[in-house]
């Protein structure tokens, strides 16, 4: 294989990966032993996509690899991509979290209503939120789950 092969065939790990994707899975998927490697070759796929005339681009989340639309393609379109089902009340308190990530789930509660621990366990199921113990009431953070899917 060429250099041009290994470009084209990250690519097409980091394209048909559900998720975002590390180096190392895509170290292994490719088989290219070298990380270090793999990590230059994505950085110039990046590079490529961000200054090339498309609306793709690759993202780095977490150091890890996702493919995304640019601005202001990602926001005309993005109704036809279909989500997670989450009720409206949840996706609500998902907007509040994202925007308050760390608060205390009594606050949550004060602002929400009881209804706020069906909206935590709906999203925890679904892996955008997770909370940690915080005394007697818990912290609810975003996982990196919600910044692949909200590309925040």
């Amino acid at each position: 294989m060429d250099e041009n092969d290994y470009v084209k065939l990250i690519e097409a790990a980091i394209f048909m990966s559900p998720t975002s994707i590390s180096i190392a899975d895509i170290s292994a998927v490719t088989g290219i032993a070298s990380a270090g490697k793999v990590k230059e070759i994505v950085k110039g796929l990046m590079d490529t996509y961000k200054a090339g005339n498309t609306s793709l681009e690759i993202f780095e989340i977490d150091s890890k690899y996702v493919f995304g639309l640019k601005e202001p393609y990602a926001s005309k379109v993005s109704r036809l991509a279909s989500g997670p089902d989450i009720t409206k009340g949840a996706l609500r308190l998902l907007a509040y979290v994202s925007k308050n990530n760390g608060i205390v789930q009594s606050e949550l509660v004060k602002y929400f209503g009881y209804a706020t621990y069906d909206f935590v366990k709906e999203l925890t199921e679904k892996g955008f939120i997770e909370t940690k113990k915080f005394g007697r009431s818990k912290k609810v953070i975003t996982t990196s789950k919600f910044k692949e899917y909200f590309n925040s």
